[in-house]
C-alpha cells in the first residue's frame, strides 16, 4: 500500500507482519498481540495509523488514564458504543464494575451491525500499567475472544518485554512482535521527511545530518530529535535568510550553528527550559545560566554526598584511569611526566566526550576526595540512582556479564564547578591535561 509507506517510514517489516495478522475483516485475528520497545520506536504511531489508515473498528486507551480497571472497562465500553451509536447503538454512559459485567456489556455492544461481521480492535497503549490493576485482568484481556465468542483482537502496547507480564499461573499466550530502535540512517530519512516546504529537501537533510552527529550519541529519542530539530533550524539557516550564504555554504552553517547546538546539549535536551525561553535565548544571545526556570542547573540542589558523587563522576569520566593512581593516592611514587603526554594525547580530553566508568572507580573516587570517612552503606548507592533518574549520570549498561554498571557523566564543568563551590573544593587541579 504506498499510501500506508510514505506514512509510516523505516517499519515495513513490523506494518507486513501486522497487516498479516489482521487478516481480511471478517476472519478471526489473532486473540491478543503485545508489541514491545523502548520509548519513541514508533509502536503507537504505526498501531493506530495501521488501524486509521485500513479503516478498522477499534478502540484506543491509555493505561495511564484509566489508573482503575473500572475507569479502564468503562472507557472501553464506551468508546466501543460510541462506534456503534450510528447503527442505533444507546448513546448513554454504560457502567461496568467488574470484568464479569464487561464480558457480558461486551457481548451486548458489539451486536451493532457495524461491528457484527468484522473485528474489533482494542488497543492498551501503556500496558505495563495493567500488572498494578486485579489479577485477572491482564488474563481476562489475553482470552477475550474466547470469554466473549466475538471476533475482538486486543493489542498491548509496552516498553518492557512479555516475560515482565507474564502471570506465575499461566495464560494464553499472545503473538509477540519487537519494534528495534531506529538506527542513525532511520532517523536521518524520518526527520529529514519533515522538511519546511520554503526549502529544498536537499538543504534540511544536511541540517539533520549535522544534527544527528552532533546528538546521535547521547540521544536516540525520535521525539527529542524531532524537537531538537525543529528549535534549531531557524539558527542555521539564518545566513541564509540574512543573505550572508547560500544553501551549499555548509562550513559556514555549521559555524553559525555549533555554538547553540552545544547550548542546547546542555539545556533543551534535559528540558532546562521552556521552548519560548530557548527562542529568547537564541534571538538575544543570552547565557543559559542567566535564564531563571524552576529547574535551572544552577539552581539545583543536591544533597551533601551526590554532590561529590557528581563530582566524583566527572573526574571518572574525563580522566583517565591510570592518572587516579597520580591525584587520589598520598605515596604514588615518583612519576615521570612524559608517561602522561604522549603524542596522541594532546587533544583535551574534555573535547572528546565522557568516557564511561566502572561502579568500583567511582567509588575509589568518591572515598578519596571526601574529608570524612564515608561509608558504602545503601544511603550512597540511592543517591547514585537518584543521579542517574535526574539525568546528572547515564547508565551505559555492562561490558560483559561478568563486569558491573558502567556510567557516564552528562554535566557540564560549569555545573560542576558550581557544585564544586558550593562545598569548597578545587576541580580544576584533579583534572588531567584540560587546561
Amino acid at each position: 500500500m504506498p499510501h500506508l509507506e510514505n506514512m509510516v517510514l523505516c517499519r515495513e517489516s513490523q506494518v507486513s507482519i501486522l497487516q498479516s495478522l489482521f487478516g481480511e475483516r471478517h476472519h478471526f485475528s489473532f486473540p491478543s498481540i503485545f508489541i514491545y520497545g523502548h520509548t519513541a520506536s514508533g509502536k503507537t504511531y504505526v498501531t493506530q495509523t495501521l488501524l486509521k489508515t485500513l479503516e478498522l473498528p477499534h478502540v484506543f486507551v491509555n493505561c495511564v488514564e484509566c489508573f482503575t480497571s473500572r475507569l479502564l472497562l468503562e472507557q472501553i465500553l464506551n468508546k466501543l458504543n460510541h462506534l456503534s451509536s450510528s447503527e442505533g447503538g444507546s448513546s448513554t454512559q454504560i457502567t461496568c464494575e467488574t470484568l464479569n459485567d464487561f464480558v457480558r456489556l461486551f457481548k451486548q455492544v458489539t451486536k451493532a451491525e457495524s461491528l457484527k461481521d468484522q473485528t474489533v480492535y482494542i488497543v492498551l497503549d501503556k500496558a505495563e500499567y495493567l500488572r498494578d490493576m486485579e489479577a485477572n485482568l491482564l488474563p481476562g484481556f489475553l482470552r477475550l475472544q474466547e470469554l466473549t465468542g466475538r471476533n475482538v483482537t486486543v493489542l498491548f502496547l509496552s516498553e518492557i518485554v512479555w516475560e515482565k507480564f507474564r502471570p506465575n499461573t499461566g495464560c494464553f499466550e499472545p503473538f509477540v512482535l519487537y519494534f528495534p530502535d531506529y538506527s542513525i540512517g532511520n532517523l536521518q530519512k524520518i526527520l529529514s521527511h519533515d522538511h519546511p516546504p520554503e526549502y529544498s529537501a536537499d538543504f534540511y537533510a544536511a541540517y539533520i545530518n549535522i544534527l544527528l552527529g552532533v546528538f546521535y550519541t547521547v540521544c536516540r529519542d525520535l521525539k527529542e530529535l524531532r524537537h531538537l530539530a525543529v528549535l534549531n533550524f531557524p539558527k542555521y539557516c539564518e545566513p541564509v535568510v540574512k543573505g550572508e550564504a547560500n544553501e551549499r555554504d555548509t562550513r559556514k552553517l555549521w559555524r553559525n550553528i555549533e555554538p547553540h547546538l552545544k547550548r542546547a546539549m546542555q539545556t533543551v535536551y534535559l528540558r532546562e527550559i521552556s521552548s519560548s525561553q530557548w527562542e529568547k535565548l537564541q534571538k538575544d544571545d543570552t547565557d543559559p545560566a542567566q535564564l531563571k526556570g524552576l529547574s535551572a542547573y544552577t539552581q539545583v540542589e543536591l544533597p551533601y554526598y551526590s554532590k561529590f558523587i557528581l563530582i566524583a563522576a566527572y573526574l571518572a569520566s574525563y580522566n583517565p584511569a591510570r592518572t587516579d593512581k597520580r591525584f587520589f593516592l598520598k605515596h604514588h611514587g615518583k612519576i615521570k611526566k612524559t608517561n602522561f603526554l604522549k603524542k596522541h594525547e594532546k587533544t583535551s580530553n574534555h573535547l572528546l566526550g565522557p568516557k564511561p566508568f566502572p561502579l568500583d572507580r567511582l567509588l575509589a573516587i568518591l572515598y578519596s576526595i571526601v574529608d570524612s570517612r564515608v561509608a558504602p552503606t545503601a544511603n550512597i548507592f540511592s543517591q547514585i540512582t537518584s543521579l542517574v533518574t535526574l539525568q546528572l549520570l547515564t547508565l551505559v549498561g555492562h561490558d560483559d556479564q561478568l563486569d558491573g554498571p558502567k556510567y557516564k557523566c552528562t554535566v557540564s564543568l560549569d555545573f560542576i564547578r558550581a557544585i564544586a563551590r558550593t562545598v569548597n573544593f578545587d576541580i580544576i587541579k584533579y583534572l588531567y591535561d584540560f587546561l
